[in-house]
């Protein structure tokens, strides 16, 4: 055998443990690494030339090599070049990862499954996430389904999220958190329903406020406290008792499950003030009170925190009156006479006039009183 066959056996023998297979730009390969110091990693990729993976291309973000890679792993690689001017094939994680990425983002699409991504930036309208090297868009309104959420605050941020539009050719993928957090919602708002009873108290947080009353999110039940139920006393404006933001405790009132309907109370309903009027009021009882808003047909008195009783018009003065204003003032205090009271109705008369009248006999019986000697008092008494 000559040196010419001697050296073509020792060249086959070289090469039978490697894929001397072709290899093209843009191919993926799987690669063992072989060594990592700062700036690359040395890749075996079962190829007659060994492959360096610079640090730009190992990952997106600001790290040192070994943070991602360890001696001993085996990665997939595409080929970038076959030949970096030093005789090694030039490789690329992260285009290697792109490629995978697309495949996987494709596929969450069309099961609808979730993809964990890091938001990279704040832009018009929404954010930017990466996932393994894609730009993903979140629009603002679809990143939470809580109002509000400042952009900024996400970046850097690590976000589970399910796409909702997809489309390789042009590299746009458009994701949302809020679909998740919806649905979350509802499985925590489902089982609430089952849980919640009527009479019951529970702690809420003031979400959205009306002229009629306020909106109190008890835990994924929305519920609505009405102005009345706001306090005992008469409520003016709802801002006056509660502000967006407040944890309040609320009273569960009526509710319907199939429509999604509740009704809370913030004032506590086991301490009715009418079961004290009950107890200390009664008819004819010339009390102090203030008035606290007009009808055509009279006023209302406020004669104990959360008490309120009507005085006709015709019971405001003797006088002929075309409305209750012309001669009272909200705020103002008045002595009215208890003419009436059903405290399971919530309801009680009351009269100006005649507590006016009460006053005036009493008055009368002191002048008449003060006005007799005890000479005369005693005239017709013998001692």
């Amino acid at each position: 055998m000559n040196n010419e066959e001697n050296n073509s056996m020792s060249m086959a023998d070289l090469l039978k443990d490697y894929d001397v297979k072709k290899l093209n730009v843009g191919d993926i390969v799987k690669g063992e690494i072989l060594s990592i110091n700062n700036d690359e990693a040395m890749v075996n990729i079962n190829y007659y030339r060994d492959g360096i993976v610079k640090r730009s291309e190992i990952s997106h973000d600001e790290v040192e090599v070994s943070d991602v890679l360890n001696v001993g792993d085996t990665i997939n690689l595409m080929i970038v070049s076959l030949d970096d001017g030093d005789g090694n094939v030039l490789l690329s994680k992260n285009k290697a990862d792109e490629i995978i990425a697309w495949d996987e983002v494709k596929a969450s699409y069309k099961n609808n499954e979730t993809l964990t991504l890091k938001v990279k930036e704040q832009v018009k309208g929404g954010v930017v996430a990466l996932y393994k090297g894609i730009r993903v868009f979140i629009p603002g309104s679809q990143v939470s389904r809580e109002r509000g959420v400042e952009l900024s605050t996400l970046v850097g941020k690590e976000l589970e999220v399910r796409v909702i539009e997809f489309d390789k050719r042009d590299k746009k993928v458009v994701a949302s958190r809020r679909i998740l957090e919806e649905a979350q919602y509802n499985e925590e708002k489902k089982a609430l329903w089952n849980l919640v009873k009527k009479g019951e108290k529970r702690e809420g947080k003031v979400t959205r406020i009306a002229k009629f009353g306020a909106f109190v999110d008890i835990g994924g039940i929305e519920g609505l406290v009405h102005i009345s139920d706001l306090a005992w006393g008469r409520v003016k404006r709802v801002e006056d008792v509660v502000s967006v933001g407040d944890v309040v405790e609320v009273y569960v009132g009526d509710f319907d499950k199939e429509k999604e309907r509740l009704s809370l109370a913030i004032k506590d309903i086991k301490k009715d003030p009418w079961e004290d009027a009950k107890a200390t009021l009664k008819v004819n009882d010339v009390v102090t009170g203030k008035v606290v808003k007009f009808l055509n047909f009279g006023a209302f008195v406020e004669v104990l925190p959360g008490v309120e009783g009507l005085v006709h018009i015709s019971e405001i003065t003797e006088e002929n009156i075309a409305k209750p204003s012309d001669v009272l003032t909200i705020g103002g205090e008045v002595k009215v006479k208890i003419l009436d009271i059903n405290s399971a109705d919530k309801k009680m008369s009351l009269s100006i006039k005649e507590a006016v009248e009460k006053s005036r006999e009493y008055e009368k019986f002191n002048d008449d009183f003060e006005g007799e000697s005890l000479a005369g008092l005693f005239k017709d008494f013998k001692f």
